[in-house]
């Protein structure tokens, strides 16, 4: 009988996190999905703006991080496979490696960043409140969007770290997985919103 609780026990705590995440990442959707729509409003007021301001951003870096993300949905995917598999150490190599993507998206976004600051174009600089009005809102919900979308980045870098620390102690196991399968649906929310954001910002026609 004891056995059986326990087993129920582990069932509704496996299940009662899982629902938790979900709901957490429907408030996540919520928040990027108002911005979107921000977004589309105003492109639609000012599409020949937007297409304007979009020239100044570098589809190469936009592109190179898009990867970069969609290589670490892949890492943080086989983190989860192999630990499944009992496989502790592989498990461990391709957290780490998750991180390191998050940080190598973060290091070509600050690149990024202190190029165009460089240019003088940031929120309220007078290079910036010299242009149009339309092009003054594309960067603007650029800067806003693309920087809260690097703090989530910053997070699910933490979040995956945690659970690497848990992993090494024994707390994350192929029978306890569920937090390293929470911190993966985080990290796979982070990298299709920037699937989202790169054809916005980068590919406007």
């Amino acid at each position: 009988m004891s056995e059986l609780a326990h087993a129920s026990e582990k069932h509704f705590d496996y299940t009662g996190s899982k629902l938790g995440m979900w709901l957490f990442l429907f408030t996540e959707i919520l928040l990027f999905g108002g911005l979107f729509l921000l977004y589309a409003v105003y492109r639609s007021l000012h599409a020949g703006e937007f297409h304007t301001a979009a020239q100044g951003l570098s589809t190469a870096l936009g592109a190179v991080n898009t990867i970069i993300l969609l290589t670490s949905s892949l890492t943080m995917a086989l983190s989860i496979l192999t630990l499944r598999q009992g496989k502790k150490n592989a498990s461990l190599a391709l957290q780490a490696a998750t991180i390191l993507f998050g940080l190598a998206f973060l290091v070509n976004k600050y690149f990024e960043w202190s190029g165009h600051i460089r240019e003088g174009i940031y929120p309220d600089s007078p290079e910036l409140l010299s242009r149009s009005h339309g092009e003054i809102l594309f960067y603007g919900l650029y800067y806003v969007m693309t920087g809260l979308h690097g703090i989530h980045v910053v997070i699910g870098m933490a979040a995956i770290a945690v659970v690497f620390s848990l992993t090494i102690r024994g707390d994350v196991t192929s029978e306890r997985f569920n937090k390293l399968e929470n911190a993966g649906l985080y990290w796979h929310l982070v990298d299709i919103i920037w699937i989202y954001l790169f054809p916005l910002f980068y590919l406007i026609t």
